[in-house]
C-alpha cells in the first residue's frame, strides 16, 4: 500500500522562510520512533507561485516585513490564491510575527497607503508594538499547549505585533478607523466555524506589559508574534505539524 504523502509549503517570497524550512526538517527526523509525525511522509517545499500553493496542503508564512510580503504576493498573482487556501480550503497555515499580521482581519499601525492582508483570522494585530528592532527581546515564554511538563519556549521578538483585539460580528461591519486596514470579505471565512483561541499572552518580563496577546489559533490558522524558526528548538514546529497538520479539523 502506497504512503500517503502531506506537502507543507513554506511561503518564499521575503524573510525567515528558509529557517522554518530547517526547523520542520528537523522536527521530523527527530520525531519520536513509532509516532504519526515519524510514520507520515512528509514534503517540505518553498512555495513562489500559484501552482506551488495548490500543491501544498498546509502552509508556513514566515516573519519579515509583511508589507512587502504582501505587495509581492500581489504581483505575481498569489494574494487572492492564498485567500482561498487559508479562508475557503481552510488548509492549516501557521504564521509568526509577519505571518501573523498577513493572517490578521485587521491590521492597526498601518505604513500610508495601507498594505493587503490575507485575513481569515479575526482579531486586529497591531504592527511593530515593541518599538524598533534596537528594542528586540527574548523572554521566557511559557507553553503549556505544547506540554504541561515542558519548560518555557525563549521566544524571539523582532518588531513584533500583538493581537490587540478580538472582533466580534459587530466588528465586522463597523468603519475602519485611521490607520488601520482590513482584508476584504469573503463569502466563507473560517472565523464563522471556529473560536478565537488565546493561547499565550505575554509574562511579565523585560519591563513589557503582561497580558499582551501573542499566540492564537483559530480552526485551521495559529499565529504566533515572535520568531521560534530563530531558536534552537522545534518544540513549536513539532507541535503544529502534529496538532494542526496531521489533525487538521
Amino acid at each position: 500500500m502506497t504512503q500517503a504523502k502531506i506537502t507543507v509549503g513554506i511561503l518564499a517570497l521575503q524573510g525567515a522562510f528558509m529557517e522554518h524550512k530547517f526547523h520542520l526538517q528537523k522536527a521530523i527526523r527527530h520525531a519520536s520512533p513509532g509516532s504519526p509525525l515519524d510514520t507520515t511522509k512528509f514534503e517540505i517545499i518553498e512555495v513562489r507561485t500559484q501552482e506551488q500553493l495548490a500543491s501544498a496542503d498546509a502552509l508556513v508564512i514566515p516573519g519579515g516585513e509583511s508589507t512587502a510580503i504582501s505587495l509581492i504576493a500581489e504581483r505575481t498573482g498569489l494574494l487572492e490564491p492564498l485567500r482561498q487556501f487559508v479562508r475557503v480550503d481552510r488548509k492549516p497555515v501557521w504564521g509568526t510575527c509577519a505571518g501573523l499580521i498577513l493572517l490578521s482581519d485587521e491590521a492597526s499601525r498601518a505604513k500610508k497607503g495601507g498594505q493587503e492582508l490575507i485575513g481569515g483570522l479575526h482579531v486586529r494585530c497591531q504592527r511593530n508594538h515593541f518599538g524598533r528592532q534596537t528594542e528586540s527581546f527574548v523572554c521566557n515564554l511559557p507553553l503549556p499547549f505544547v506540554g504541561d511538563d515542558e519548560p518555557p519556549f525563549s521566544a524571539v521578538f523582532i518588531r513584533a505585533p500583538i493581537v490587540e483585539k478580538v472582533l466580534t460580528g459587530a466588528d465586522a461591519t463597523a468603519d475602519v478607523t485611521e490607520g488601520v486596514v482590513r482584508a476584504p470579505n469573503l463569502d466563507v471565512d473560517s472565523y464563522k466555524h471556529a473560536q478565537i483561541e488565546v493561547i499565550s499572552s505575554l509574562p511579565r518580563t523585560q519591563g513589557k506589559e503582561a497580558g499582551d496577546i501573542v499566540a492564537v489559533r483559530q480552526g485551521n490558522i495559529f499565529g504566533t508574534s515572535f520568531h521560534p524558526e530563530l531558536t534552537p528548538d522545534v518544540r513549536l514546529h513539532r507541535w503544529w505539524l502534529q496538532e494542526c497538520v496531521l489533525r487538521k479539523k
